[in-house]
């Protein structure tokens, strides 16, 4: 019986549906999480009575049945999310479609939205680094401030400036380097907030126009889940879960009732 498959497919992806959705509600307060969102596609069917019209006679439909249902892409929502004010210098975010880059320890380039920044000091010098201790980019490379800083400034446009012992003045550091991709669905997520171009994101194109945002310093960007809609999938994911479990009970009723049929 074709509904004991077909129902357990619908069962398998109702799990991965679950599993995505329980990901967004635990990230919640993930800073620059972005939600992500599962799409399905119907499976492979089973053509029992071809159309035979012709000539304006004849059946015009198809006699088929389907198998059932698989999980066709995970894709997230780069959707804006909420901006929330921290007060610290060191906290930036994006109001736009760009992303930060960061450099980690192997040289290898990964992407973020996560404007947390921290300052690490090497020596008698200081560089700006996220919470894995990856060195945030600028247009000349990694943003090494020197010594003595005491105040750092970021304006809107991601230039850095600070200022030094007793010093009033700011002196310019380096712009921050704000990229943006033709397709950031494409890019893989490695965690720890951290995103990686492939080729289906494309190469990451420079703010040269100004076009990927400005960045606001003393802010952060929220979670852009939205908890209301993310329960209201847990119900939908789990009703039908049921459903599916219930198709199966039903089909094995229908087998037993068969089988019977012989004694």
């Amino acid at each position: 019986m074709r509904a004991l498959d077909t129902a357990a497919t619908g069962m398998k992806s109702q799990q991965l549906f679950m599993d995505t959705v329980s990901n967004n509600l635990a990230n919640v307060n993930t800073t620059g999480y972005k939600m992500q969102r599962v799409e399905f596609k119907d499976l492979l069917y089973q053509q029992l009575q071809p159309s035979n019209f012709s000539a304006g006679v004849g059946k015009p439909v198809n006699l088929e049945v389907g198998h059932g249902v698989a999980l066709n892409a995970i894709v997230r929502d780069f959707g804006k999310g909420n901006l929330q004010q921290t007060n610290n210098n060191l906290d930036t975010a994006i109001d736009g479609e760009g992303f930060y880059a960061v450099r980690d320890a192997q040289n290898n380039m990964f992407y973020t939205k996560d404007g947390g920044f921290k300052l690490s000091v090497e020596g008698t010098s200081s560089k700006l680094v996220n919470s894995e201790g990856d060195y945030l980019q600028g247009n000349g490379g990694d943003i090494t401030l020197g010594e003595d800083v005491k105040e750092i400034t970021i304006d809107k446009t991601g230039l850095v400036s600070v200022k030094r012992g007793s010093s009033t003045t700011n002196e310019d550091i380096d712009t921050l380097r704000l990229v943006r991709f033709a397709n950031p669905a494409g890019l893989e997520s490695v965690g720890s907030n951290l995103l990686k171009a492939t080729a289906a994101s494309g190469d990451p194109t420079e703010n040269t126009d100004g076009t990927n945002g400005s960045v606001l310093q003393g802010y952060l960007e929220t979670s852009n889940v939205q908890v209301v809609d993310e329960m209201i999938k847990l119900i939908t994911a789990q009703r039908a879960y049921e459903i599916n479990s219930k198709a199966i009970q039903t089909a094995d009723s229908m087998l037993e009732m068969a089988d019977n049929l012989k004694r």
